[in-house]
């Protein structure tokens, strides 16, 4: 006899959509700041919290990652791909270039609580690169302590190159750490909903409803960028493969998997849908089952808009001044960057402070910029994601499609 169990409420909210319990809760702030100002600005303890804990994790979380996922990689496994490994780095590469473009042409500016930064705003690119290379060399430790993520990179690609030769079950161990480090960002994510509750609740009681029209704006460049990228120079980098009409295949790509990705807001759980539709597609089948899972987890154009945007945004907003080398640099920051992104929901947004610390950027504001990502995130993330995801077949159908042809 089966005995039938009631999920507890805990069960019950780690189990439901993510998206729509920070709808709620962003719903439930906006009401909050409506009806009772000045307990909305009583209930900023919950996205206080969400932010602290979201920087307390991030530096571990870039630099275990980063180290992993070298330290665990094997020479000859890519190889055989590379037509593929090409588009998708000129791809999350020109996303980042795109992403610059649309910040010049639609500056957004944010609701941040932040000091005068004046004095250590870089002047121009030459200053900028001093502050890269010392922060390359800072202690590792002092890189973890500080939330010095250059630094924290630098050390990573180190640590990981020099793990390559090590053992298959350090290598192991070092992976699991991975990702129990993940896990405990995936938890804290969980409580994403309280923190946007409060951080929605307070902000719209400190400076009224222009912060969301703020947000609007900001949410129509992010996706405005991805839909550019979707729509114009995707279909380039396929038509310089193919040399025929990229569209039909763009637009299959994005129906049978970009679809399912919005949805899902996961580029590994769509890894499936892709390796189905590769198979349908009559690829090489050598090629997509290496591809797809690689690309899940490099191929990430929408999170080097999402780095960028929201990096430019924070610039903006503290006024500092930004020249072409500067943004050339913050684009290939951005595209390195999001090579790295987190496999959880909304894992870009934790690298943003990687970019802005090329703007001396304190992380505390960097980490508003990142709370500010989470409460957009309900659309920001699923259009990401679904960019990420069909980019990922429609590359790998370009490179077979064209080796084909040759």
């Amino acid at each position: 006899m089966t005995i039938k169990t009631t999920p507890s409420l805990m069960q019950r909210y780690l189990q439901g959509s993510l998206v729509l319990q920070i709808a709620i809760g962003i719903l439930c702030g906006v009401a909050l700041a409506y009806v009772s100002p000045s307990t909305a600005l009583s209930v900023s303890l919950f996205g206080d919290f969400f932010v602290q804990a979201l920087k307390a994790i991030a530096p571990i979380l870039v630099f275990l990652l980063v180290m992993a996922s070298i330290g665990n990689h094997k020479q000859a496994q890519q190889s055989h791909i590379r037509p593929v490994i090409v588009l998708y780095i000129a791809g999350t590469f020109v996303a980042a270039l795109t992403a610059v473009l649309f910040s010049f042409v639609f500056p957004t500016e944010l609701s941040l609580v932040a000091p005068d930064l004046s004095r250590s705003a870089p002047q121009g690119v030459g200053e900028v690169l001093q502050t890269l290379v010392f922060k390359m060399v800072d202690n590792p430790v002092n890189a973890l302590v500080q939330g010095n993520y250059v630094g924290i990179l630098t050390w990573a690609i180190g640590f990981g190159l020099g793990l390559r030769h090590a053992s298959e079950a350090t290598q192991s161990v070092l992976q699991h750490i991975s990702t129990s480090v993940t896990g405990i960002v995936s938890f804290i994510i969980r409580l994403a909903p309280f923190g946007i509750f409060g951080l929605v609740a307070s902000t719209i009681a400190a400076t009224g409803f222009d912060a969301l029209f703020g947000y609007s704006h900001l949410l129509a460049v992010l996706i405005g960028a991805m839909l550019f990228i979707a729509f114009v120079t995707n279909p380039l980098l396929v038509f310089w493969k193919i040399r025929r009409n990229p569209y039909p295949l763009v637009f299959q790509c994005l129906r049978e998997s970009g679809v399912t990705a919005f949805f899902t807001r996961s580029s590994a759980a769509n890894i499936p849908v892709n390796l189905d539709l590769c198979k349908r597609l009559d690829l090489d089948e050598d090629t997509y089952s290496v591809s797809i899972p690689l690309g899940a987890t490099i191929n990430m154009a929408g999170a080097a808009i999402t780095i960028t945007v929201l990096t430019l945004a924070a610039v903006n907003t503290l006024g500092i001044s930004l020249d072409f080398g500067t943004a050339l640099l913050l684009s290939v920051i951005a595209a390195v960057s999001a090579c790295g992104a987190s496999g959880v929901a909304g894992g870009s947004l934790l690298l943003i402070p990687l970019a802005c610390s090329l703007f001396n950027i304190p992380n505390e504001i960097a980490m508003q910029v990142v709370a500010v990502g989470f409460i957009i995130g309900v659309l920001q993330d699923s259009a990401e994601t679904a960019l990420n995801s069909s980019t990922d077949a429609l590359f790998t159908a370009a490179a077979c499609l064209a080796n084909d042809k040759n």
